[in-house]
């Protein structure tokens, strides 16, 4: 996987915590046509250890917070890392979850190319986790209506608009950005390095940092390969053209 990887990141050792790089000044706007936004994300797992601004987290949340919510419920909540010790503790949760499923999945995909490149971007994001200047655990907080985590599910709904406003919003600035579970995997030992209270669920967190690598168009499947008329699996528009 060595050689996949960018050549200005030298892989943390494991348990080490690593300094914070000087600031550097990253000219950026929200002015991105959304259609642009949306053709051009992709997770972006390769970022290089340069800060954040708190303004910037700031407003990405900002963006986050007017995803449309049940009822207006706004049952979410964000956790912004910064703390390297923490961050570094999470890191050790990610590997210990990366070791369970590293060589059975790699194994299981091993002739499918595509798979490789992003498996070898996710091991250069487990082997570097301590170096990614911020971390944002988006939670979903219990209701009136859902007063347990486990009546919550339907609260999913809310929170995941919420995610992907932030991850537009990162697209925009230019930062670098993707979405994972791996550390949250671990439930109670996550819960106990953030503090978080039973009645609030870590969702999910998002990587944010400058990107090492670029953007670019993503490449899907066809629009009627994956879409349905009236019945499950009436490709109808299999034949006719539409966006990849």
């Amino acid at each position: 996987m060595n050689s996949d990887r960018d050549p200005g990141h030298v892989t943390q050792p494991p348990g080490d915590t690593p300094p914070v790089s000087a600031e550097v000044d990253h000219p950026y706007d929200f002015d991105m046509p959304l259609g642009e936004a949306m053709r051009t994300q992709r997770a972006i797992r390769r970022l290089t250890d340069e800060p954040v601004s708190d303004e910037l987290v700031k407003q990405l949340i900002e963006f986050a917070s007017k995803a449309p919510t049940a009822q207006n419920h706004q049952a979410w909540e964000f956790i912004v890392v910064r703390d390297r010790e923490l961050i570094a503790r999470l890191a050790k949760l990610n590997r210990r979850v990366w070791r369970l499923v590293d060589k059975p999945i790699a194994w299981l995909n091993r002739k499918d190319d595509k798979f490789i490149r992003t498996h070898r971007a996710t091991a250069h994001q487990v082997d570097n986790f301590e170096r990614i200047p911020v971390l944002i655990v988006c939670c979903m907080t219990a209701t009136r209506h859902a007063p347990s985590p486990v009546v919550a599910a339907s609260s999913y709904g809310s929170i995941f608009p919420a995610v992907q406003n932030l991850l537009l919003a990162a697209r925009a600035a230019g930062l670098g950005a993707n979405l994972t579970t791996m550390p949250l995997t671990v439930n109670f030992a996550a819960r106990r390095v953030l503090g978080i209270p039973w009645k609030v669920t870590p969702v999910c967190i998002v990587p944010i940092g400058w990107p090492a690598g670029r953007y670019g168009p993503t490449v899907r499947k066809p629009v009627g390969e994956v879409t349905s008329i009236d019945r499950y699996g009436n490709r109808a528009w299999l034949d006719t053209e539409g966006p990849g």
